[in-house]
């Protein structure tokens, strides 16, 4: 049977259609009915299949090291809140808790913590991504309100993506836009420091200095004003402008002064500036590049008074839009879930605090906000939280400053963690693990960033001993003495209490309000279809503010810092197209593992050259909060000066590649999120003495002993990168027992061994301090399959296929070389005759700028064997 479901990634909020075709194994196809995709899927989405075995999974509650039953690791876990909080008060304890969640999980954290605990200690990891986003729209409109869908995509004639790789990051949404560009000609601006894929089909890239887009958007502003762009009638009617607004933005806002401020040509600002006056009809999709920021909200106001100062919002096609990175980060901003609201859209006024403890019929609510996220585990740190609940996230991975966090950890008295994997690098700082429910498995709501509600329903049974998050939570508040008030049958009846919420005593003053779905029974919730909150917003002019207007926000570009002598470079950090947060998910699947097999510091040309730098090195990047090791890729992507690292990788898949590890714990003010995204650092090449890789059909007993290492889930096994000094022979620990041949040439330094279990590959080493290692596909494609001695130590059988290079397309498993050959001897022409003969490009679309690049190249720069 097929369940209509949605994607467990990013804000977009796929549709999916998951038909199980074994004990654990699912097709997915995207839901050609849902209104957020239409069918479509990106790469992630399409191989979630891959995702849901029960490799590494927690499925039983576990105290310490040993396995413990339902009812002694619950009753732990409300016996130690409890009696921490009866010494030491309830601003003792937190939650932290996570955008994967559902949104009846979330409800029932935040009811627990603010209505009943009486503290507002329960924060998000979406506090890492979408708070200024929120901190913004609260300055702005008086409430935390998307004001745009992805219908208006289909009606734009200007799309201007601001610190947005959304061709790689929300490749859906990426995609919808282009039908507008061939029908209309829409035009495309990115504005990013890094020239990613986004940037390759661009009308227009800016690669402004980081932190410089305060500059940019008030530049554009006080631009408009100068050309009577500025919409007087609309901001008479509908915006309060703060005295001296003008007067301010009117000093050092010239084309030439925010040309050299934002460091890019006053040619291109002027012609941004131009495409912005001939297009009414706008959208600036933001995302992490602004939010990830220490003055992110103001940076988000500054695209908030451009749109309402042009009038350009509340219409088809032109408004603000945040694009969100978790697949409910919006759910949860809508219960309450960040340490800074109360529930519901309302904050921490007394009245909203009374309204909701009358609702929940709370003893102990709540009455100021709570400790965000860098607060909160600096205050475990000092010892001020003695007791912390973390569901669903990897903070010792993601949280800035890691370090800091994992000695948090280690000190506190008492960490409870739930969550899917078994061994995650926060779990190891556990009292207490509880199993939670995964994707495929849970059941409830899930919000997208355009506001859209849809069901995310299980299709596969609780394994083990897992449970839904809600009812973990809902029996731990049970027994600390609230039967009643945690008493939920399902999350329908959540469901409908969270709706009630959202219209209790709001007679218009909060434009989040489920009352159509206040009353909904269980089998209208089992079938409900997904469905859009709050229309269009702003059509009418109102806001939620006391007078109904919007505010200007004034906001002034803030001091940028020249590079210090120590730490010459800038770190820049982010996403890559195939990964999620911490990996524990698409890490593993082949598919998603193939495309950026390791952590890569991106560094420009210039920048390599004065650090002798090359490609395929190991360097080290170094910042005043610690270190880490990243395999080297020259990019001239790169703005001189700075560099580029991913966020996914953990101590559980490589020795390197922690970029958690490197940034400031410093946050916006405003938002109290963190600033990812301009680290000072600097970069050094690390010597290395020989490189080498190891193929397991099993994943080994011990992890390879040496200077580098990064595992690669492959098909039928895992793969190890290998790079080291002194001597390679420690590896040798990780093989598994068997039948050993081998071929060592000790005069070059090399060494190639395989291991046979019963005529079959378990494993193969290959080391070389000089010569060159074969390519993986062959011999992983062994991996199992009975073999000769001779061809597993020539890496290749006579006559083989020839090696793919690098993945490209990862939907249907296509290789840079099979698609640069094709080029070549079919004669390809553009990115849809490559679709056409190899299929690449024709699902998720994230790699078709890549593909219109290598066209772009001259084919005698192509390695293509005759």
């Amino acid at each position: 049977m097929t369940t209509r479901t949605t994607c467990a990634y990013c804000g977009v909020g796929c549709g999916i259609l998951a038909t199980p075709t074994g004990a654990r194994a699912v097709e997915i196809k995207g839901d050609p009915d849902h209104p957020a995709n239409a069918g479509r899927l990106c790469s992630k989405g399409t191989h979630l299949g891959e995702t849901i075995g029960l490799e590494g999974r927690l499925l039983h509650p576990m105290i310490g090291q040993r396995r413990a039953r339902w009812d002694r690791a619950l009753a732990l876990v409300a016996r130690r809140f409890r009696d921490t909080i009866a010494r030491h008060g309830p601003d003792s304890v937190a939650f932290y808790v996570s955008g994967q969640l559902l949104t009846e999980d979330y409800y029932v954290a935040n009811k627990l913590m603010k209505g009943f605990i009486g503290s507002g200690n329960i924060d998000t990891n979406s506090r890492l991504c979408m708070s200024s986003a929120v901190a913004g729209h609260l300055r702005a409109f008086g409430e935390d309100i998307v004001p745009a869908g992805y219908d208006d995509l289909d009606a734009a004639d200007l799309f201007v993506l601001v610190g947005s790789n959304t061709a790689w990051c929300h490749p859906v949404v990426y995609q919808r836009m282009q039908p507008a560009r061939v029908a209309r000609g829409a035009k495309l601006v990115v504005i990013d420091p890094r020239r990613t894929e986004t940037c390759e089909d661009a009308d227009l890239h800016l690669p402004i200095r980081p932190g410089s887009d305060v500059a940019l958007m008030n530049g554009l502003l006080a631009w408009c004003r100068a050309e009577g762009l500025v919409d007087q009638a609309y901001l008479d009617g509908h915006v309060a402008t703060p005295e001296g607004f003008w007067e301010t933005l009117g000093e050092g806002h010239d084309l030439w002064s925010v040309a050299k401020t934002c460091d890019v040509q006053p040619a291109d600002l002027r012609r941004f500036y131009e495409l912005f006056a001939a297009n009414p009809r706008t959208i600036t999709m933001f995302s992490q590049g602004i939010n990830q920021s220490l003055r992110g909200t103001d940076q988000v106001n500054a695209i908030i008074n451009l749109h309402l100062a042009t009038g350009r919002i509340g219409k088809p096609g032109a408004a603000p839009f945040s694009i969100t990175g978790q697949p409910n980060a919006m759910g949860g901003r809508e219960v309450g879930g960040l340490a800074s609201t109360l529930a519901a859209h309302m904050d921490f006024a007394a009245d909203n605090v009374a309204r909701v403890g009358r609702f929940w019929a709370a003893p102990n609510m709540a009455n100021k906000a709570g400790l965000k996220a860098v607060d909160m585990f600096r205050a475990i740190g000092e010892g001020r939280i003695k007791a912390v609940w973390i569901m669903g996230t990897n903070p010792a991975v993601s949280m800035p400053d890691a370090g800091r966090v994992r000695e948090a950890l280690a000190a506190c008295p008492f960490v409870v963690v739930s969550d899917v994997i078994a061994d995650t690098d926060t779990g190891r700082f556990a009292h207490v693990r509880l199993p939670a429910a995964a994707w495929g498995e849970k059941d409830g709501t899930v919000t997208n960033s355009e506001r859209c509600i849809s069901r995310q329903r299980p299709f596969l049974p609780l394994p083990g001993e897992a449970r839904p998050d809600w009812w973990i939570m809902s029996e731990v508040g049970r027994r600390m003495g609230w039967r009643t008030a945690f008493a939920y049958d399902g999350p329908a009846e959540i469901f409908r209490e969270h709706a009630r919420l959202s219209t209790y005593q709001n007679d218009g003053a909060r434009l989040f309000d489920l009352r159509s779905h206040a009353a909904i029974g269980n089998p209208a919730y089992e079938a409900m279809a997904p469905f859009h909150w709050g229309g269009r917003p702003f059509a009418e002019g109102r806001y939620s503010t006391p007078d109904g207007k919007a505010r200007l926000v004034a906001v002034r570009q803030a001091p940028l810092a020249d590079p210090l002598p120590l730490w010459p470079m800038t770190l820049n950090t982010g996403r890559y197209r195939d990964q999620w947060h911490t990996m524990t998910r698409t890490g593993l699947s082949p598919r998603l593992s193939a495309h950026r097999q390791e952590p890569l510091v991106e560094v420009h040309p210039d920048d390599a050259a004065a650090q002798a730098l090359a490609d395929g090195d190991i360097a080290r990047v170094s910042t005043p909060q610690g270190d880490s090791l990243f395999r080297v890729q020259i990019s001239p992507g790169q703005r001189p000066g700075e560099i580029f690292t991913p966020i996914h990788w953990t101590d559980r898949q490589s020795s390197g590649g922690r970029s958690g590890l490197l940034p400031r714990p410093l946050a916006d003010p405003h938002s109290g999120q963190p600033g990812f995204k301009s680290t000072p650092a600097r970069i050094a090449r690390v010597a290395i003495e020989w490189r080498g890789f190891l193929l397991l059909r099993d994943a080994p007993k011990v992890l390879p002993e040496c200077l580098w290492y990064s595992r690669i889930t492959v098909a039928g096994g895992v793969l190890y990168e290998l790079a080291g000094t002194g001597d390679p022979a420690r590896i040798e620990a990780s093989l598994p027992a068997g039948e050993r041949i081998e071929a060592r040439d000790d005069a070059r330094g090399s060494l190639r061994a395989a291991i046979l279990d019963r005529g079959r590959l378990a494993a193969s080493l290959f080391v070389t301090r000089t010569g060159k290692l074969p390519a993986r596909d062959w011999l992983i494609g062994q991996l199992g399959a009975l073999q000769s001695g001779p061809a597993v130590l020539a890496g290749r059988a006579a006559g083989a296929a020839p090696d793919r290079g690098a993945i490209l397309c990862v939907c249907f498993d296509v290789g840079t070389r099979t698609i640069a050959e094709a080029i070549v001897r079919q004669n390809l022409v553009d990115v849809a005759d490559i679709g056409r003969a190899l299929q690449a490009g024709t699902n998720c679309g994230s790699c078709r700028p890549a593909l219109a690049r290598l066209l772009s190249q001259s084919r005698e720069t192509f390695d293509v064997a005759s």
